[in-house]
C-alpha cells in the first residue's frame, strides 16, 4: 500500500492575491500556515483489471474497467483528472488499483481541501511509480491539472502550501512564476498563536468556483473598487509577515480585521448577513480581529482571541450552532510512505 498525506492550511493574509489575472498583472502575495488536519490518498495495487475509487469522506465508491484514460462525467473528476495525467507520465499501461481518499475537513471548507487533495493523490502516485518530485514540481503539477486540464477556477496557494508545508509569505507573477519564502517563526510565537486562534466552522458550505470566478471578472472588467481592495489585501500580507518575525502578536487581530474590511469588496458573496453577526458577536466577546477561510460565502472561519477571550468568545458563538475545531501549526508538507496490507 502506497500512501500520502498534506496538510490543510489556513491563510492568514493575501486572501484572493493568488488568483489570476490579478497575480499576473500585479503580483500576488501570500501568508499562510498548515495545520494538523490533512487529506489522504493510499493506493492498493491489484490483479482485477480494475480502476476502484473510494471517497470514505464524501460515501462515494466507483469502479471502471482498467483504461489509460477514464472519462470525466461530473463524478470524482478531480481523482480521475489527476490519474490521467499520473498515468500518462509512468508510461505504464492498464494499471489496475483501489486509490482510497479520506480529507478531514468538509467540503467547501475553505481550508485549501480539493487542493491538498491533489498534491496528496500526486504523491500516491509518485510513491508508486517511483516518478520524483520536488516540492515546486509536485505543486505545479497539481495546479496544471487542476486548473488547466480540470478548468477548476482557483488560485496557487493551496497547492503550495500542501507540498511545501509550515509557515510561508508565497509570491506570485506572470507565466506562473510562484516563489515561496518558508518563514522562521519562534516556537514561543507558534504556540501563542495556536492558544490565540479560534478555528470555527460555520456549518454552511459554499461554491469557492463561482466566487473565485466572479473575482477574476472583477479584475479582468478593471473594476477599481476590486482592483484597489485586492492591492490593500496584498499589503496586509506584508504586515502580517512583520508581525510575525518580530513577535508583534497583538497586531494581529487588527491585521485580519484590516484584511477582512477589503476582502468584503472583493467580490459579492464574500460575506452574507449571518456571518457578519457571527464575526460582530465575535469581537464584542473579546476578539481584536479574524476573516473567513478560502475565498468566502461559509466554511471556516477564524478569530484572534488575544489573552484569555478565547473562552468568552466560544460562549459567544455557541447559539450559532458551528462547531469549534482544535488545530496545532505543523512543519512538514506532502509525506509519502509504503505500509504492507
Amino acid at each position: 500500500m502506497f500512501r500520502s498525506r498534506s496538510p490543510l492550511r489556513i491563510g492568514l493574509a493575501g486572501g484572493g492575491t493568488d488568483v489570476s489575472p490579478f497575480s499576473n498583472l500585479y503580483g500576488g502575495a501570500i501568508l499562510n500556515a498548515t495545520i494538523s488536519m490533512y487529506a489522504y490518498a493510499v493506493i492498493e495495487p491489484t490483479e482485477t483489471n480494475t480502476i476502484e475509487f473510494c471517497s470514505i469522506d464524501t460515501k462515494e465508491n466507483l469502479t471502471y474497467e482498467t483504461t489509460d484514460q477514464l472519462t470525466l462525467d461530473g463524478r470524482l473528476d478531480l481523482i480521475k483528472g489527476l490519474c490521467n495525467r499520473m498515468f500518462a507520465m509512468s508510461g505504464k499501461k492498464n494499471l489496475s488499483f483501489k486509490l482510497s481518499t479520506y480529507v478531514d475537513a468538509p467540503p467547501g471548507s475553505g481550508l485549501g481541501s480539493s487542493s491538498t487533495l491533489a498534491v496528496s493523490i500526486l504523491g500516491a502516485f509518485s510513491e508508486w511509480q517511483k516518478i520524483p518530485f520536488g516540492e515546486y514540481d509536485l505543486a505545479h503539477l497539481a495546479y496544471e491539472i487542476e486548473r488547466v486540464d480540470l478548468k477548476m477556477a482557483g488560485g496557487k496557494q493551496d497547492q503550495y502550501a500542501a507540498a511545501f508545508g509550515g509557515f510561508n509569505f508565497m509570491e506570485f507573477y506572470d507565466n506562473d512564476k510562484v516563489i515561496v519564502n518558508p518563514l522562521r517563526i519562534k516556537q514561543d510565537y507558534i504556540n501563542e498563536l495556536e492558544f490565540s486562534i479560534l478555528l470555527y466552522h460555520t456549518g454552511m458550505g459554499r461554491n469557492s468556483s463561482h466566487l473565485i470566478e466572479k473575482q477574476s471578472q472583477n479584475i479582468t472588467d478593471n473594476q477599481s473598487d476590486a482592483i484597489k481592495a485586492t492591492m490593500k489585501l496584498k499589503e496586509q500580507a506584508v504586515y502580517m509577515k512583520e508581525a510575525l518575525l518580530k513577535g508583534n502578536l497583538r497586531e494581529i487581530g487588527e491585521i485580519l480585521d484590516y484584511g477582512w474590511t477589503h476582502k468584503k469588496k472583493v467580490a459579492k458573496g464574500v460575506t452574507m448577513p449571518i456571518i457578519d453577526e457571527i464575526y460582530e458577536t465575535a469581537k464584542k466577546a473579546g476578539a481584536t480581529g479574524g476573516k473567513i477561510s478560502g475565498a468566502g460565502g461559509g466554511g471556516f472561519m477564524m478569530f484572534y482571541c488575544p489573552g484569555n477571550t478565547r473562552y468568552s468568545v466560544i460562549e459567544a458563538l455557541k447559539p450559532f450552532g458551528g462547531e469549534f475545531r482544535r488545530f496545532n501549526f505543523t512543519s512538514l508538507g506532502n509525506s509519502t510512505w509504503k505500509s504492507k496490507r
